[in-house]
């Protein structure tokens, strides 16, 4: 299989940080939208991007607690959106084409994980592939004539490298047979990444290019709050992510980061013009990932972590396009 995961040099390390990799990047008249964009990783994205210059719309299900944490930030407003409601996400898509705005970057990065017991949404799909991929797919297609407006958008989705552990499970998506949270987290990160390339296929034409971003892996976000807080507990130090108290361990260069260094792939890949040319791509560590075709599927805890580069099945084309057309299918169900 040919494919674009080629490293571009981009002088930036593991540790480098939202506001270095913006450095010398000037947003003004840029407009940005940031599912999720009050917590975590999102939070650390839209004040860097806010502080570049941007005009940055955050998308949250709960507007008045997003209110406090964007306080300050000029530039920056909030609007409605629940992933998990088709009507809420039009309502979004609809309220910004009425703006007249157009839009150059689309940050999707909220996002559950691994919730303790099967949830479904009211179409009956399992809750971490609707918020995570199918959310997303329908937002950015509301959103595709802004896009198209902006004579040169990014769309930047937010995966991670659990892609390794799941392959979309094609025939039992929703886990009709038996469910596993991780399996489901994992699937609903790999069609993040198959939403990019083939994202970047059909659009770049149109000057809209795709792109995946691992932040790696980052202790203090909202992600696992759909687990019981001592299973989450148990985890992170299983993972070797928090020490005896609780408290996270840095170590960019295996993956441990801090929420500005974790956000600045999201950032790069956002904003970089060495990606100018360069679409449908995994990026992690502030450039694009090489290629790991000899990824073992079966890493758990701090094997996991350190192996991050991308994996065959997480770009395949093939995959990429029988995913967008299974996705076109379930959010018109």
């Amino acid at each position: 299989m040919t494919h674009k995961q080629l490293p571009v040099g981009s002088g930036f390390t593991a540790a480098s940080t939202v506001d270095e990799v913006l450095a010398g990047i000037d947003l003004s008249g840029k407009n940005v939208v940031v599912t999720g964009g009050h917590v975590g990783l999102g939070l650390e994205a839209t004040r860097a991007l806010a502080k570049a210059g941007a005009s940055v719309t955050v998308g949250s299900r709960h507007p008045h607690r997003a209110a406090p944490a964007l306080a300050g930030i000029e530039g920056v407003e909030i609007g409605q959106l629940d992933l998990l409601s088709p009507g809420s996400i039009d309502a979004f898509a609809g309220r910004y084409l009425n703006s007249g705005r157009p839009l150059h970057i689309l940050l999707n990065n909220a996002g559950i994980m691994a919730p303790a017991e099967l949830v479904l949404d009211a179409r009956g799909y399992e809750a971490q592939f609707a918020t995570n991929h199918l959310g997303h797919f329908q937002l950015t297609l509301g959103l595709l004539p802004a896009l198209r407006a902006a004579h040169g958008a990014r769309v930047v989705n937010t995966t991670s490298g659990a892609t390794r552990i799941s392959d979309i499970r094609w025939d039992d998506p929703h886990f009709a047979t038996g469910y596993d949270g991780h399996l489901g987290y994992a699937q609903s990160k790999t069609a993040n990444v198959l939403f990019a390339v083939e994202l970047d296929r059909r659009w770049a034409p149109d000057g809209i290019r795709g792109y995946a971003a691992h932040p790696g892996v980052i202790v203090g976000t909202n992600l696992g709050s759909s687990m019981p807080a001592d299973q989450v507990r148990a985890m992170q130090q299983a993972m070797g992510l928090v020490d005896e108290s609780g408290r996270p361990i840095i170590d960019p260069d295996s993956g441990k980061k801090t929420p500005e260094q974790g956000a600045a792939t999201i950032v790069f890949a956002a904003t970089s013009p060495l990606l100018a040319d360069i679409g449908g791509v995994y990026l992690r560590d502030n450039d694009i990932s090489p290629l790991d075709d000899t990824a073992d599927s079966t890493a758990q805890g701090v094997e996991l972590i350190q192996s991050q580069n991308v994996v065959p099945h997480s770009i395949d084309p093939h995959s990429a396009q029988r995913l967008w057309e299974l996705s076109e299918q379930l959010i018109k169900a």
